[in-house]
């Protein structure tokens, strides 16, 4: 990347900043403040200080919600996974993808590259480098000066009266009440790491998921196993060789590399904006179809797998268990086959699983599944996405049986687990902006129906004249202009 880049013009981005305020100035932003305060009461609380989290506080507080507050976990400047577990090199989506500008083209990704490093660079970049979309997106927090308060978990949520109860620890320790609160967690946000039951038993030093942290350095001269071949697979096996492993061996369950992504061959407006309306039977038709064809690794970090000439891709080897082995672990496969690894990487994504979130406790057995809801015909069953939310239409979760956990409706899940219900809108960078004005909208809808007898009142009491009563000269109609009572009118 260094290899384009010529050198940083402060001053355009100072100017880009400039440009940025007139136009939020030139669009009232933000807008007034019309919620009636509670006292303690927090309007909306987002957990996330990441993109979702972020956009997500832009398009409520362009409408006008103010008592709002963001809570990460991370530290400054490593919110969701850019500069944790995401290894890849650079980006799969196409760098002139509007991502969470939310409508304001000095807000994108290519204004703030072309601002520091001019249109040739930007011409010759070829995809965004993934610690530059996290230098994209520090930014994007600061010149929106987003209040995020960092080092602060919500470990519980319960409800409190007509209100939410949130149990924080960290840098703030105690409770919080609001009103709504807002799941921006991004990709594991409703489940966790996919573990498989063939790991049970074996020592965890020998193994890690690809979202753990891994010391790739003490991989020097091992033989590493790599489970499965999507994207994260990918970038953990090229970290894995760059530092030095023997071999790295792709263990593939499929027959064949999975080369295209069906997604991407019908994103469209149409699709973001229709999707949610489809019926279940269509909406987990496209989605099952996803997950069964797979959406295979960028063409740029497999080609950073393969040159290397210790790197080797397996395919029809389904692993049936894993046992400790010496000082290694002994792989077995479904075909009798067996493989010896001196250290073993899950490349086996994650799991959408309410039970899994800790924040809702017993409660998370109330929420509705989609496998509550939905059948699929033979051909179309899928356990992992049976197990996804089945989301109101505004991203709300639903309790499982009417009356259980009614204070679910005040809990939105903008993140990954809304997908099957909602399409691609809360999680991905091409419909993040899209997925945000409709929640924004869906929240504010929510807030002035409760508040309704206070709007009303409020109509009511309104007293400021727009006139003044001297614009007027008020006059009797002369009686000779009057029609006769036989004279039509």
């Amino acid at each position: 990347m260094t290899k384009i880049l010529s050198s940083i013009d402060s001053q355009g981005l100072a100017a880009l900043e400039a440009r940025l305020k007139d136009d939020l100035d030139l669009l009232c932003y933000p807008s007034k403040d019309w919620i009636p305060q509670r006292e303690d009461v927090t309007d909306v609380v987002i957990i996330g200080g990441g993109m979702c989290g972020m956009v997500a506080w832009l398009a409520l507080r362009t409408g006008g919600i103010h008592n709002m507050r963001v809570l990460d976990r991370a530290t400054k400047g490593y919110e969701g996974p850019w500069l944790g577990y995401a290894r890849m090199e650079t980006l799969r989506s196409p760098k002139f993808l509007t991502g969470p500008a939310f409508g304001h083209g000095s807000l994108t990704f290519q204004a703030w590259f072309r601002a520091q490093f001019g249109t040739k660079d930007w011409d010759k970049l070829d995809k965004i480098p993934r610690t530059m979309w996290m230098d994209y997106l520090c930014w994007y927090r600061k010149v929106l000066e987003i209040p995020i308060e960092n080092g602060v978990s919500v470990d519980h949520v319960e409800p409190d009266g007509d209100l939410l109860k949130l149990t924080v620890s960290g840098a703030e320790t105690g409770t919080i009440r609001a009103r709504k609160l807002i799941f921006a967690t991004g990709r594991d946000g409703t489940g966790g790491p996919n573990i498989p039951e063939f790991m049970e038993g074996l020592p965890k030093h020998l193994w890690a998921h690809s979202a753990d942290e891994i010391d790739f350095a003490a991989l020097k001269d091992k033989r590493v196993a790599v489970i499965g071949v999507g994207a994260s697979a990918v970038d953990n096996s090229a970290e894995a060789l760059e530092h030095g492993a023997s071999e790295v061996r792709h263990l593939v369950r499929r027959k064949e590399m999975p080369t295209i992504n069906k997604m991407m061959g019908i994103g469209s407006f149409g699709f973001t904006a229709g999707y949610a309306a489809l019926s279940d039977e269509w909406r987990w038709r496209f989605m099952q179809y996803s997950f069964q064809t797979q959406t295979p690794s960028p063409r740029g970090s497999t080609l950073r797998v393969s040159r290397h000439p210790n790197a080797y891709f397996h395919f029809d080897k389904a692993t049936t268990r894993i046992d400790q082995s010496g000082s290694g672990a002994l792989i077995h496969f479904a075909d009798g086959t067996s493989y010896q690894a001196d250290f073993v990487i899950l490349g086996t994504g994650f799991v959408i699983d309410p039970m899994a979130r800790t924040e809702f406790g017993e409660t998370a057995g109330d929420i509705l599944l989609w496998r509550d809801v939905y059948t699929p015909p033979a051909g179309e069953e899928s356990a992992d996405l049976g197990r996804f939310p089945y989301l109101n239409s505004d991203f709300t979760f639903r309790e499982k049986n009417p009356g259980t956990a009614p204070w679910l409706r005040n809990v939105y899940c903008f993140n990954y687990g809304a997908s099957a219900s909602l399409g691609k809108v809360s999680g991905d960078i091409p419909g993040i902006s899209d997925g945000a004005a409709w929640l924004s909208r869906a929240v504010a809808a929510s807030l002035y129906g409760e508040d309704i007898e206070a709007h009303w009142q409020g109509m009511q009491d309104y007293d400021t004249p727009e006139l003044l009563g001297d614009e007027w000269q008020p006059t009797e109609l002369p009686v000779e202009a009057r029609p006769r009572e036989s004279e039509p009118v």
